[in-house]
């Protein structure tokens, strides 16, 4: 495996307007008022990112997607975790694809 020089200039622009995007985010979030709707949607936010990005695999109909999103929308009601989540959602799609094969 060799090293490609453009590999960090890459990295670090990804870095940066990630990061941007979370900073502009909290920064124009200072601007919104707090309403109970606001709130709503935003406790909302997580699982619906994790149900995305599972969703159009479970659409081809795999099981083990299926399981997954099964799992990550329990864990996200359960533990509130987005994180945990998405480690158990993938530790669902290894095991059921490990039993499967």
């Amino acid at each position: 495996m060799s090293f490609d020089p453009q590999f960090l200039p890459l990295l670090a622009a990804m870095v940066l307007v990630s990061f941007a995007t979370r900073a502009g985010g909290f920064w124009l979030m200072k601007f919104v008022p707090a309403s109970p709707a606001v709130e709503a949607a935003l406790k909302a936010t997580p699982i619906a990112v994790m149900v995305g990005i599972v969703a159009p695999a479970a659409a081809r109909g795999s099981h083990g997607e299926i399981a997954a999103l099964a799992v990550i929308f329990v864990a996200m009601k359960v533990i509130g975790n987005d994180i945990a989540a998405a480690i158990l959602g993938v530790a669902t799609v290894a095991i059921v694809r490990f039993l499967m094969s």
